[in-house]
């Protein structure tokens, strides 16, 4: 196939097509069928945003297939300029992250032991998090050609940490400290179903390779707070 014919994937199967519609006229369009699962090759073409935040949060593949695929990987998208800001974004949750677990004492000690850990967990755990991600697909995984590239395996995984996002409503209503652990549950859990989209592998195999990522970063936080308590 061409790189026109390759343009986007079938959601339900993956498989590569040329297009995801036809348009006659202006509202009037016909969804396209994949010639390989014989399915509508994207009804997201036709939905709602919601319905696609909605799918997105209950870990449907086709979901992630859209967004990646047919969304970000389009001409009209920067991707480069996303990806910076989609970076400040997740640093910045997880900066209020870290500091929702570290407050709670007061002075000037517990103030430089408080940016301390944030500065640990902010750079040093992100940077072994995205290191063995990387590390991780390049030597275990067979990535599409689309996104095999440093910065969009990058993308992917920042992207597909959306949970992070309700961390914010942590500045509305008093949650305890535990909900955080749940979100950082699912945090690991999307990356592994981007992972298995980007990969067309196992489910199991995705989370195994996603896993020792997120624990190192969760095992330097740790190794902070021990070291200086």
């Amino acid at each position: 196939m061409t790189s026109e014919e390759t343009k986007y994937r079938c959601v339900q199967c993956g498989h590569a097509i040329r297009t995801l519609f036809v348009q006659y006229s202006a509202g009037n369009i016909r969804l396209m069928k994949c010639e390989h699962c014989k399915s509508i090759a994207d009804e997201y073409v036709e939905c709602e945003i919601m319905i696609l935040l909605i799918d997105l949060i209950l870990h449907k593949t086709k979901a992630y297939r859209h967004l990646l695929y047919n969304v970000l990987l389009q001409e009209t998208v920067d991707c480069e300029g996303l990806l910076w800001k989609s970076a400040l974004g997740f640093l910045a949750l997880d900066a209020y992250r870290c500091l929702i677990l570290a407050t709670g004492e007061g002075g000037i000690s517990s103030l430089i032991w408080i940016c301390g850990k944030i500065f640990a967990d902010l750079f040093i755990g992100n940077f072994f998090l995205f290191f063995l991600i990387l590390l991780v697909t390049r030597s275990s995984f067979t990535i599409s050609a689309e996104l095999s590239g440093w910065k969009d395996i990058m993308l992917v995984i920042i992207i597909s940490s959306y949970w992070k996002i309700f961390l914010v409503s942590m500045m509305i209503w008093e949650f305890p400290p535990w909900v955080i652990p749940i979100v950082d549950a699912f945090v690991l859990s999307s990356n592994a179903v981007a992972l298995k989209v980007i990969s067309n592998s196992t489910t199991k195999r995705c989370i195994m390779g996603c896993f020792p990522a997120h624990a190192a970063k969760f095992l330097i936080a740790q190794l902070w707070r021990w070291c200086c308590p």
